[in-house]
């Protein structure tokens, strides 16, 4: 997690996954990160699972996410 004065930003790379595969949660000042491949035969050929804590001093109703183009998850929430 960095902060970038009011901002706090967590930043993955998911560049391996289709959009539709990655899936964003919090709860609690949590945030966690899971994506999922799935071969054309239907096992699961690649996964990415990060958690991280955001810090106390995070306004939940702030958080929010963006993918780039190129395939950086970049996840970013206000301090209170």
């Amino acid at each position: 997690v960095r902060a970038q004065g009011d901002i706090y930003q967590v930043v993955a790379d998911v560049s391996q996954f289709e959009p539709p595969d990655i899936v964003v949660t919090t709860s609690n000042c949590h945030v966690a990160i899971q994506a999922e491949k799935v071969a054309e035969d239907g096992t699961v050929c690649d996964t990415f699972t990060h958690k991280c804590q955001l810090p106390e001093d995070t306004d939940p109703l702030s958080v929010s996410c963006t993918l780039t183009e190129t395939g950086t998850l970049v996840i970013t929430a206000r301090r209170r």
